[in-house]
């Protein structure tokens, strides 16, 4: 379903590792800095400071200063959010939440191991990530109203490109672009049938009084949503499908559930929990039907033959494109896929799909690979692709010729940073900070904490 996406900055996740980390027990919990009335205790940078050696990562300077220094600077911000009246919608936060929990689950293997790493139970271990990343959202949303009107010109550029000293020229590493063409196995009916009797008797459970709604969609949800009972919180018509969005928003009844949905990402049933003006909170169960394998394989010789006879020159990589592809993103563009990073065509090799990477590691510009199946990660199945390996850009330093677009981020990164920076030395003078005797002997990033 079409939720806005939320960008989890690495500073968010660093903050949830040190929830993993035990505060120590023998030390005093005494007041190391004072900023506006919010104090920092002691045991806050000891927790995260004790987290960042466990995990290896280096700390530019005297932990003792800068980890305080960076939390300081937080409330800077989460300061100004209340006088911007800034807030992290529930929803998008719990949509990021879900999916990093997952993460986890997917790479530890299971919510009981997740458990045992982090020594918590998962609710809890949840709530304590949705601050984190309430945080996160709230901070990065200051930023940009900070740095909305910072834009880069064509001349700007070239000045800023002309003084960069030699070695602060990056390297760009070897990039590619590529088309593709997928097509979706077809499903057989008796999985459809199967997945639609799941979701009758669900239906039929909580109609009955005999289960809850939230509880079967833990239970037995395939959306990322299953970790808050099926929850996606208030939502406008538009943020949905539209298949979607006409069942949902013709529900009116708390205690009934919805007849059985079809969209692109599988079969639904869905419950309102609240109407509000013009948005909607429901809860919903997704199953998605899997493709056996025979399927798999009939898309793969179809593939296979269509390949043929585009290597034969029948008709061309971009027509075929157009008229057989079932990626919607691709198929009125060529088969040309593009990298959602960065707005370009132009892909790193890691930010391939890895089934993608594996087949243009290995081909020159021009060759089409064989069929192969790939995971699409936005619906959940398993699809059947070739792709063509259009150009392959060797590694090299950056030039403006040929990197604009990333030599124009650098200025812009610059020029925001600058902006922020004083932003927050003014912050800093407009509000009381008090550092404890023994916490002041440093050299810190931002002017001002000392006056």
């Amino acid at each position: 379903m079409k939720i806005k996406k939320l960008t989890i900055s690495l500073a968010a996740l660093t903050a949830f590792c040190a929830l993993a980390a035990p505060i120590k027990k023998n030390v005093v919990d005494e007041v190391a800095w004072i900023v506006g009335d919010e104090p920092i205790f002691r045991s806050e940078i000891e927790e995260q400071y004790m987290q960042a050696r466990s995990e290896g990562t280096h700390i530019e300077g005297d932990p003792y200063c800068v980890i305080p220094e960076q939390i300081a600077v937080q409330k800077l911000y989460l300061h100004q959010a209340k006088l911007d009246t800034i807030e992290a919608p529930e929803a998008q936060v719990a949509a990021g939440v879900d999916k990093r929990l997952n993460f986890f689950i997917a790479n530890l293997g299971s919510k009981e191991k997740v458990e045992e790493y982090f020594n918590k139970p998962l609710p809890q271990l949840r709530e304590q990530l949705m601050d984190v990343m309430r945080t996160s959202y709230i901070t990065d949303q200051v930023q940009s109203q900070l740095t909305k009107n910072v834009k880069g010109t064509p001349n700007e550029v070239r000045k800023y490109f002309d003084a960069l000293p030699e070695d602060s020229i990056p390297y760009i590493p070897m990039q590619v672009e590529a088309q593709i063409i997928s097509v979706n196995p077809v499903i057989p009916q008796q999985e459809i049938d199967d997945v639609k009797a799941r979701l009758r008797d669900y239906s039929d459970r909580v109609n009955k009084g005999e289960a809850e709604f939230s509880t079967l969609a833990i239970l037995y949800s395939e959306d990322g949503s299953n970790m808050q009972g099926g929850e996606l919180g208030f939502h406008n018509r538009a943020d949905f499908v539209p298949e979607f969005s006409n069942v949902a928003f013709n529900l009116n009844d708390p205690k009934k559930v919805s007849r059985i949905v079809e969209t692109e990402y599988g079969y639904h049933i869905i419950q309102l929990i609240e109407k509000r003006g013009d948005q909607v909170n429901v809860r919903h169960i997704l199953l998605t039907p899997k493709v056996s394998g025979k399927e798999l394989t009939d898309a793969t010789v179809k593939l296979d033959s269509l390949r043929k006879e585009i290597v034969a020159g029948k008709f061309t990589f971009d027509e075929a494109a157009r008229f057989v592809s079932q990626d919607k993103d691709t198929k009125n563009n060529r088969g040309v896929m593009m990298n959602m990073q960065n707005g370009s065509t132009r892909f790193e090799m890691q930010d391939l799909p890895p089934e993608v990477a594996r087949k243009v590691e290995l081909m020159q510009p021009g060759d089409i690979s064989e069929a192969f199946i790939m995971k699409d990660q936005k619906k959940n199945r398993d699809v059947v692709a070739i792709v063509k390996l259009s150009t392959r850009i060797p590694g090299h330093k950056a030039t403006l010729a040929d990197d604009f677009n990333l030599i124009k981020q650098m200025y812009e990164n610059h020029e925001k940073e600058k902006v922020i920076t004083r932003w927050v030395e003014q912050k800093i003078q407009d509000t009381y900070v008090k550092i404890s005797d023994g916490w002041d002997k440093c050299e810190f990033r931002y002017k001002g904490w000392i006056h």
